[in-house]
């Protein structure tokens, strides 16, 4: 009984040592491995679209300034804006209409040093968006100190991440359709510091037939101004490119 309980033993022994040595080596200096970030959510799984702009993502009518749209200024009709042509696009790729809402921030663009994210998008953030659109820039008073440059940076990124609370979400910003330098820099950074997709649109204000005037008379110059049927298509298009291109 002895001999046969001391080569149960030693096989035991064996057994053990031989699992030790196929053992993954333990690094001391290695860092406890985390589990992954949820991804983005694939472009095909896109439920829900948050557009977040101004007045080329939508404006009211205004007689003051002979516009009767409640859509993209100054697209000739809503389905030629480029907020219902990303949704159609993107329809058409998920096989069903999404859920949209679309937000005029104007006011966050013009007072952004005071706008209050937190209580005046509340709706938005609790919308719960998989796919987030940001369009803005073009009402931000001239950033003409570093000072200015430095506080609206902070607001735009209070803004994101607040949007990025919901990290599976794709976000995609784009730069001013009216090419501003310095504004366009802080929206790139903003949008790479929570993992955006940026897009530029800065040519597109280039080139005189992507804008309304060029397409019909308006009354207004400020609406002329605007980006036409050509110019919403072409920023579409940007964004789409964009959102298919992944995280800049």
């Amino acid at each position: 009984m002895c001999h046969l309980t001391m080569k149960f033993a030693f096989v035991l022994l064996l057994g053990m040592a031989m699992n030790v040595l196929s053992a993954e080596p333990v690094d001391g200096n290695r860092q406890a491995k985390l589990p992954p970030s949820p991804s983005p959510i694939g472009v095909r799984s896109v439920r829900k679209i948050l557009f977040l702009g101004n007045s080329i993502t939508r404006h009211g009518p205004s007689k003051a300034i002979g516009w009767s749209g409640d859509w993209g200024m100054a697209a000739s009709a809503q389905e030629k804006d480029f907020v219902n042509l990303v949704t159609s696009s993107l329809s058409k790729i998920t096989g069903s209409v999404p859920e949209v809402m679309i937000k005029n921030i104007a006011d966050f663009e013009r007072q952004y040093t005071t706008y209050d994210v937190g209580v005046k998008l509340k709706e938005a953030f609790q919308f719960r968006a998989d796919l987030i659109i940001v369009a803005i820039g073009e009402n931000v008073p001239e950033l003409n100190s570093e000072e200015s440059k430095a506080r609206f940076a902070d607001s735009l990124r209070k803004l994101l991440r607040g949007l990025k609370a919901n990290n599976r979400a794709i976000i995609v910003v784009r730069s001013c359709f009216w090419a501003n330098q310095a504004k366009d820099q802080i929206l790139e950074q903003a949008c790479k510091e929570v993992g955006g997709n940026f897009v530029n649109i800065g040519q597109l204000g280039k080139d005189e037939s992507n804008y309304a005037r060029s397409e019909r008379k308006f009354t207004h110059n400020g609406v002329a101004a605007h980006p036409g049927d050509k110019g919403m298509q072409a920023i579409a298009n940007a964004i789409l490119a964009a959102i298919n291109a992944g995280p800049s």
